[in-house]
């Protein structure tokens, strides 16, 4: 018999990524008001700041919804490429974002506003509409669309 050294074999960890779907009986996000509710029906009482991307087709239906970031209690950091992925891979033709404010306030922040410019800009480069970015507090919500920023 030969003595053969070990050989180092590279394990790979696959997860399973668990799909579910949801009804959103308004069909269309057609106001900003249309995006807090569905919004606020994905997101439900979460204890963090989630950033969420939701995609559209034509027609300014949801197709996908994804979970971009979750962040600490009171941060989240949004890079435009982890925002546009989830719509590049579902052949969104606009996307809408939204996050929610843990603390309860919807009020916008200078980051929200910053972060809303640079997606403008990255939607405009790669062709698919960004349509509006909602922050969730309680019961209320801010629409940066309304307020002038896009």
């Amino acid at each position: 018999m030969k003595n053969q050294s070990a050989k180092r074999v590279n394990i790979v960890s696959l997860k399973l990524v668990k799909e579910s779907s949801m009804l959103y009986k308004n069909r269309c996000v057609r106001s900003p008001e249309d995006g807090y509710q569905l919004l606020k029906q994905f997101l439900g009482d979460v204890d963090r700041e989630y950033f969420v991307v939701v995609c559209l087709d034509t027609k300014t239906q949801p197709t996908a919804i994804n979970i971009c970031h979750i962040g600490s209690l009171n941060a989240s950091l949004v890079h435009p490429r982890e925002c546009f992925k989830p719509a590049i891979l579902s052949n969104a033709a606009s996307i809408l974002v939204g996050h929610n404010h843990p603390s309860g306030k919807s009020a916008e922040s200078r980051e929200d506003v910053e972060v809303t410019k640079r997606l403008v800009e990255a939607g405009k480069i790669i062709g698919i509409d960004f349509l509006d970015h909602i922050v969730l507090g309680d019961g209320e919500y801010v629409s940066l669309k309304e307020k002038g920023y896009i």
